[in-house]
């Protein structure tokens, strides 16, 4: 069974970018096989999951590196997927088309890729923008709904969190006190290709090899083209977005981090200082990560999940 989390989505969407990168890097496609007619295969509470459904999501699974008999996942995906649309539809809980086209946008950009470009590519290997969309409205959905509907430690004050800590006979957590610099090599929307993220992604390397002090990047990079200097101040280890930690762990102080495509270009960090820490806000973080990672999350989207299918009406034909 798929159980959608925060973790779970993170995780599912990441495996599409590998996957596309590779796809995109090789020029290899699944073949386009959904053009086929049509015919409904299952029924859950009078909403139709067709053929061409069931394509799509096997070519989304293949996509994602996903092993074993695929037809299968994908009716078990489609079916809860069903489930939930209706769970959010009734609740008025569905995320806005305008919230899913930003993450597609994000993920594409992440990618190095225009959205267009990457509505090709997933036409092309036989999922198409549309199929992909719904997927990313669900995963942004459905933890909201889980959170709303059983609770999450998100609610409890920090000096809660540290409590619970204590009382379970825990120490105060360490955790690192980054304080960043952020430098984006700007690429705007309406001239982002292929071959200009790669040019700046060059020029932002040049620069970063000439970095050694937050104190003098905004100096170095007076008279540069299109270049942002932002003082981030300060992130503890558990705040730090999942596609920068590995980077800014890695990285010493005074020293910029590798380069990433992000959606305002091509972006590095410099780390200007770090420290260990133990104080009520680094315990908090950590509390707040080991509860994502415990499993609360997952159990209750099962347990849910659980209860929608046994008032379900759930035909296959």
């Amino acid at each position: 069974m798929a159980v959608f989390t925060a973790s779970r989505t993170k995780k599912a969407i990441a495996s599409c970018a590998m996957a596309l990168a590779l796809t995109l890097g090789t020029g290899i496609y699944a073949p386009n096989d959904v053009q086929a007619a049509s015919e409904i295969k299952i029924v859950v509470n009078k909403q139709a999951i067709t053929s061409t459904d069931l394509k799509r999501r096997t070519a989304l699974l293949r996509l994602q590196r996903q092993s074993g008999k695929l037809s299968t996942k994908a009716r078990e995906q489609l079916i809860e997927e069903a489930l939930i649309r209706q769970e959010l539809s009734s609740r008025r809980a569905l995320p806005s088309q305008a919230e899913v086209d930003r993450a597609f946008a994000n993920f594409a950009s992440g990618n190095g890729m225009s959205s267009k470009r990457m509505a090709s590519i997933l036409s092309q290997a036989g999922v198409g923008s549309k199929h992909f969309k719904e997927f990313i409205r669900l995963q942004i959905g459905w933890p909201r709904m889980v959170s709303a509907r059983y609770g999450s430690s998100g609610k409890l004050s920090t000096q809660d969190l540290v409590s619970k800590m204590l009382e379970r006979g825990d120490d105060k957590p360490t955790t690192t006190e980054y304080i960043l610099q952020q430098v984006i090599f700007v690429v705007p929307s309406s001239k982002r290709s292929k071959s200009a993220l790669n040019r700046r992604n060059t020029e932002a390397k040049r620069f970063r090899s000439n970095i050694d002090s937050c104190e003098t990047t905004k100096q170095k990079a007076v008279g540069l083209r299109d270049v942002t200097v932002r003082n981030l101040g300060r992130f503890l280890k558990p705040e730090l977005p999942r596609d920068w930690s590995p980077l800014v762990s890695k990285t010493a102080v005074n020293k910029p981090t590798g380069t990433r495509f992000t959606e305002k270009g091509v972006e590095f960090l410099v780390i200007c200082k770090s420290r260990n820490v133990s104080d009520d806000k680094a315990a908090e973080m950590v509390f707040r990560l080991e509860q994502e990672q415990s499993g609360e999350a997952s159990a209750n989207s099962k347990k849910y999940l659980d209860e929608l299918r046994r008032r379900a009406v759930i035909a296959n034909r």
